[in-house]
């Protein structure tokens, strides 16, 4: 009796680890990580837009069914871009992608360990405060820049309005990569002993305001890569043409409300900080340590409706913005 209950035993023993192991097989078949990314987007404009779809299109070919990517809008606030990456820490993301200079801020700010890859920034080391620049950033971040050759955009302004006597340099001081693109182009003039006048808003409340006071008193406006301009595109463009003056922009998104950019594709610096992001989650590569990278495209484009209501003539080196 005792050796019949002994063996019901081990029996029912080896049945039960059997069961269990059978159980996480299936777990480990079918059980897959699934990584969270939370993006934290300025604002809505076709630059930002772009960039946005380029990081997700990246992600998704590269994760594929494997990663939830939660996309939050912070219509231009910066204090929103803040309550919006603090809930990504709250809520455990894996990663945050930071699309425009605020965003990066906010989540560096957030966050010192959760991996954030950036997107749409011009100067990294403006940005985040670092003063000895070497490439790298040295924190959980990293990214891609939206950095077009200044000297070749002063270029521009000489290449179509060669006999201006009064250039304006219009941007916004509340964005640090504004303020370093504008002082970058200011020392660009004075290497060429060009007259230039400083135009700056604090906010989008002056934007109207002082576009018109700079168009009024210049031959010709340069405007940097600005969100705070660029989600007023329409309203600048109605300014512009009322004054009837050229503006050359920063990116191409601006230059519907211009006459002409060298551009560069916003989907593609999103596209490219999307392979970061994967490369990070998939093989534990730190942020810190990974290279913010730049476009290596550069093209001369124009707004052909400015140029024919200027009546200015393009140079033959330029593509008509579609």
């Amino acid at each position: 009796m005792k050796t019949r209950k002994f063996i019901a035993m081990a029996v029912a023993a080896v049945l039960i680890v059997l069961s269990m192991a059978g159980c996480s097989a299936s777990t480990q078949g079918t059980d897959k990580k699934v990584y969270y990314i939370g993006v934290c987007q300025l604002t809505e404009h076709s630059a930002l837009d772009e960039a946005t779809r380029g990081f997700v299109d990246a992600v998704k070919n590269e994760l594929g069914d494997d990663v939830e990517i939660d996309i939050q809008i912070a219509k231009g606030n910066v204090e929103s871009c803040r309550e919006i990456t603090d809930a990504f820490v709250a809520d455990g993301v894996d990663l945050i992608m930071a699309n425009a200079t605020p965003a990066l801020q906010a989540a560096t700010e957030s966050t010192g360990t959760i991996p954030i890859v950036a997107t749409s920034v011009t100067d990294y080391s403006t940005a985040l405060g670092i003063r000895k620049w070497s490439g790298i950033t040295g924190i959980n971040a990293t990214g891609t820049s939206d950095l077009a050759p200044i000297s070749e955009q002063a270029e521009i302004i000489f290449e179509i309005v060669p006999n201006a006597e009064k250039i304006g340099i219009l941007y916004c001081l509340a964005e640090s990569n504004s303020v370093y693109q504008a002082e970058t182009m200011a020392a660009e003039l004075e290497e060429r002993g060009a007259n230039y006048t400083l135009y700056t808003v604090k906010d989008a409340s002056e934007v109207e305001a002082v576009a018109k006071t700079a168009a009024a008193e210049s031959d010709v406006l340069y405007v940097p890569t600005d969100n705070t301009l660029a989600s007023r595109a329409s309203q600048l463009k109605q300014i512009f043409n009322d004054a009837k003056i050229p503006v050359i922009a920063g990116e191409e998104g601006l230059c519907k409300a211009g006459l002409a950019t060298l551009s560069i594709s916003y989907y593609n610096i999103g596209y490219n900080a999307g392979l970061m992001a994967a490369d990070i989650l998939k093989n534990g590569t730190e942020p810190g340590l990974m290279e913010v990278t730049y476009a290596d495209e550069f093209v001369k484009k124009y707004n052909q409706e400015t140029a024919t209501y200027l009546d200015l003539q393009i140079p033959s080196d330029y593509i008509r913005i579609e």
